[in-house]
């Protein structure tokens, strides 16, 4: 899988890098990636992960976007207001980048269906806003062997992590009830943070330059401007990975 002139310029920053090159930046080119959710975390996940180069993005989103995710949701503008989340999605990021694959899915994430949506992706990128919703990819993760780049951000607060069962707890270890639904409040610049993050992790480990965030959880204090990182044990009891 060679790469075009242009390709070559594109990536010529980041092949500079120490333990990169060509031979890392065709890792990427050759990558398979599931983002879920084309929202406030989706927009700098898929963004980035888009100009890195990763040859294969599937972004899945059944809802559109309205006046009230402008602030936040930057694959969207307001002329695409009633058009799918993930195709609209689809639309930029093949304009910020041509020479990779996307494919959108408008279906709503369920158990009867997560597995085919997910595909032969390499990892999962936990974009969503609901819990019923995360736990259903985290036991496709699990199902699958691959791992969950977990995010999710609420007024100027975040948090991270990666996960990979069974070297590392799983979503259910770290949240073992889901959180009432509702309507929370978000500044843009908090997704952005915490996405470009769940990028990096993902970049991490499709080329094996760095190291993840296993067994942890990061915590962004955005009001003042404060990284924690917590160390989370396994769950022998838990329901979804427990006998792992």
């Amino acid at each position: 899988m060679n790469f075009s002139e242009e390709e070559l310029k594109r990536y010529h920053r980041q092949m500079l890098m120490e333990g990169w090159g060509e031979e890392t930046q065709r890792k990427l080119k050759q990558s398979t990636i599931f983002i879920a959710g084309a929202g406030g975390l989706g927009s700098p996940v898929s963004i980035y992960l888009a100009v890195a180069g990763i040859g294969h993005i599937r972004i899945c989103d059944f809802d559109s976007p309205d006046w009230s995710n402008l602030n936040r949701q930057i694959l969207h503008d307001h002329t695409r207001i009633g058009t799918n989340k993930a195709v609209s999605a689809r639309q930029t990021i093949e304009k910020l980048n041509p020479d990779i694959k996307v494919s959108a899915f408008t279906d709503k994430i369920v158990a009867e269906n997560v597995d085919e949506l997910v595909g032969d992706s390499e990892l999962i990128l936990d974009c969503m806003d609901n819990f019923p919703t995360r736990y259903l990819l985290n036991e496709c993760a699990i199902r699958k062997n691959i791992p969950l780049v977990y995010g999710s951000i609420w007024g100027m607060d975040g948090r991270l992590s990666f996960i990979k069962s069974p070297e590392t707890p799983c979503l259910r270890c770290l949240f073992p009830e889901a959180p009432p639904s509702e309507v929370f409040p978000v500044l843009g610049a908090t997704p952005g943070v915490i996405g470009c993050l769940q990028a990096l992790e993902a970049v991490k480990y499709l080329t094996g330059v760095g190291s993840n965030l296993k067994g942890k959880l990061l915590v962004w204090d955005g009001s003042k401007t404060e990284f924690r990182t917590f160390r989370v044990p396994k769950d022998p009891d838990c329901p979804a990975c427990g006998s792992r």
